[in-house]
């Protein structure tokens, strides 16, 4: 078919029309929730290669580039800082146009400047709270061989640095911003990590994939997971207008020393006291004391051996014939 007929088949304008008129319904019947981007939206992309810049400021010898040696990696720490955090201060004003609606340019700007300012100040604490996270996955792993291994190598390194960054932005003000970047991690490694949610130092998630920890858990220091577990809600509460409430507690308190193996599904506003280990795929809705072990239930398995009759044996052996 000649190029100039195939719009013979749809009306580009019409269908244009009417999905602008879907929007302008939409917008007006969701007035209290306004879109995002009448400014432009933060990005997904230009916040992951931010990530990845300040992944390197961070660890420049191992998550930098490979032209960063010891001769040059603090001005390369430098260089990029300077670039990544102009770059984010950026994407934090897109959220805050929309966050600060009703405020004049400059009070936005402020606001940007006072946030970034924060999160920057904060850098040196946080390599420290991750360097503890290391070391966390070489002792808890002996198929680790390095620290330089688990860095470079663990999926579950990569989410909790990004979680890190996350929640430090999220408690400043930038939840939107914040939860991008979780979902950055999450799209690349299959761990699941709320920004919002409070997670102490030497923290360790051996292999990873299909961890969920929800936004108001609470998991103190040392804690261990394996794949697959879950830190959820078990009910959401709804207000008069028929909306779930938000920021309610509604996630697990994980303790100190915690363990909690590859399947285990713990629900709701409930306590894990420490030093307590949760086995494999146990489902938990309510509180444990300290030192507690959990563990599935498990099926009685019985084998018995049932000698066929003369009878039925020939005719097995007949039907065996026959075929």
């Amino acid at each position: 078919m000649p190029i100039q007929e195939q719009g013979a088949y749809w009306s580009a304008a019409d269908i244009g029309g009417q999905l602008a008129d879907i929007r302008q319904a939409w917008r007006g019947a969701q007035a209290h929730h306004a879109e995002y981007g009448a400014e432009g939206f933060p990005s997904r992309g230009d916040l992951s290669k931010i990530m990845q810049a300040l992944c390197g400021a961070l660890f420049p010898l191992r998550l930098g580039p490979d032209f960063v040696r010891l001769h040059n990696e603090n001005a390369y720490v430098v260089q990029t800082l300077e670039t990544a955090l102009a770059r984010l201060y950026g994407q934090i004003r897109l959220e805050l146009i929309y966050a600060m609606a009703e405020s004049p340019p400059e009070d936005i700007d402020h606001r940007a400047g006072a946030i970034i300012g924060a999160f920057a100040a904060d850098l040196p604490a946080i390599r420290k709270l991750l360097d503890t996270d290391v070391e966390a996955a070489f002792r808890g792993d002996p198929a680790a061989r390095s620290v330089d291994e688990v860095l470079i190598c663990y999926p579950s390194l990569f989410a909790i640095i990004h979680h890190r960054l996350a929640h430090k932005l999220y408690g400043l003000g930038a939840p939107l911003v914040a939860r991008i970047i979780s979902e950055v991690a999450h799209g690349k490694t299959g761990i699941d990590i709320h920004p919002g949610a409070t997670i102490g130092e030497s923290f360790f998630i051996d292999h990873g994939t299909g961890v969920v920890i929800g936004e108001t858990a609470i998991v103190g220091q040392r804690v261990r997971l394996y794949q697959g577990v879950t830190l959820g809600a078990r009910s959401f509460p709804v207000g008069e207008d028929g909306m779930l409430l938000k920021n309610q507690p509604r996630h697990p308190i994980v303790e100190d020393d915690v363990v909690i193996y590859a399947g285990a599904t713990i629900l709701g506003r409930v306590i894990i006291g420490p030093g307590s280990e949760i086995g494999g795929n146990v489902w938990l809705t309510h509180s444990v004391p300290a030192g507690s072990r959990v563990s599935q239930a498990v099926a009685q398995t019985s084998i018995t051996c049932i000698q066929p009759s003369a009878p039925h044996r020939a005719t097995r052996k007949q039907a065996s014939d026959e075929s």
